[in-house]
């Protein structure tokens, strides 16, 4: 039985690293893709993982299928198709960390993945289905994930989902906000940025924003922050914790890496446990995400950045060692 299962793009992240003599920008090969990330900081904790995709037969998905392997991630559901290509994205990185992306993408093999190719076996060995909304750019890939989300449901599967928008993939800003929402609903963890919770409601309150996500069906609605840390709701209560002080190169990953934690932290719910969960449960799992989150933002890259238990553990511990509690970090 896996804790969870993720259906998804997986790509190549070339990442900023430095330059040469010449002074011309380097670009690191990273594996990269948001749902692969989640997966991985769920593996790396100590998680059963299942991959669900499409690369192409080719040196980088060859590349992806080993670093999911040796991430400790299943690839029985990862098809390698001589067709198409592996997509690939550049990431850009401000003075402060923060990233922006351009995709190569057109007939990307992700985008490439059909219903009928993924294993059903698969979801039905999860505990958890997650999947995101770059997958809904197009089909095939679009039909599959709805397909896949209607028999995960029809299943009882805890359904997660991540509304990532990014604009360069979507032609006309109205049709991603229309199907990104309209898969809301089925939700029962929904975790978007504070920008996709704007998107999505259009307005910019935390509180009232993560209401009107949550009256869609969501059972807990999760709202990062960036620096600021991360918002919360459930049907116990709502509230906000700070991010850790660490030293930020690169934020590629850190969302994936929040959400990937929460995952684990849940592995041993079920549909009806999430809509009865307590507020400081919460809140501890919040932070604990928080951690994970910050520490994800202190290497390149997303996968090889990941922290493992120890390291989220001590960094909690750290803080408590050196600050007295104070309402900022028991939630507010």
């Amino acid at each position: 039985m896996y804790n969870i299962c993720a259906l998804g793009e997986l790509l190549i992240d070339f990442t900023p690293s430095g330059t040469n003599e010449q002074g011309v920008a380097l670009f690191g090969r990273n594996p990269g893709g948001a749902p692969a990330n989640v997966l991985a900081m769920n593996a790396r904790l100590g998680g059963k993982t299942a991959f669900i995709g499409k690369v192409g037969n080719d040196e980088f998905g060859r590349f992806l299928e080993a670093t999911l392997h040796d991430a400790g991630i299943d690839t029985r559901g990862l098809v390698k198709d001589p067709g198409y290509l592996t997509t690939l994205a550049f990431v850009h990185l401000s003075e402060t960390g923060d990233r922006s992306f351009s995709f190569y993408r057109r007939d990307g093999a992700d985008l490439m993945l059909s219903w009928r190719e993924i294993d059903r076996r698969i979801i039905d060995d999860s505990k958890i289905f997650h999947f995101g909304s770059v997958s809904l750019c197009g089909d095939p890939c679009r039909t599959a994930v709805y397909e896949a989300v209607r028999y995960a449901r029809s299943l009882g599967k805890i359904i997660s989902y991540d509304p990532n928008y990014r604009p360069f993939l979507w032609p006309d800003k109205n049709e991603a906000k229309n199907k990104i929402r309209s898969l809301i609903p089925d939700a029962d963890i929904l975790k978007v940025s504070e920008e996709e919770m704007s998107l999505l409601t259009g307005i910019t309150d935390l509180e009232k924003g993560a209401a009107i996500l949550a009256g869609k069906g969501p059972a807990i609605v999760l709202i990062t922050l960036g620096p600021k840390g991360a918002w919360f709701r459930c049907a116990a209560g709502s509230g906000s914790l700070p991010t850790y002080d660490v030293k930020t190169i690169d934020t590629t990953g850190a969302g994936d890496a929040f959400l990937g934690a929460v995952h684990f932290r849940l592995r041993d719910k079920s549909r009806r446990d999430l809509g009865t969960i307590s507020r400081e449960e919460l809140l501890d799992i919040v932070d604990f995400a928080n951690a994970a989150g910050s520490l994800t933002t202190t290497k390149k890259g997303a996968i090889p950045a990941l922290p493992d238990l120890s390291e989220i553990e001590n960094c909690r511990e750290k803080l408590w060692k050196n600050e007295p509690p104070c309402p900022s970090r028991r939630g507010i």
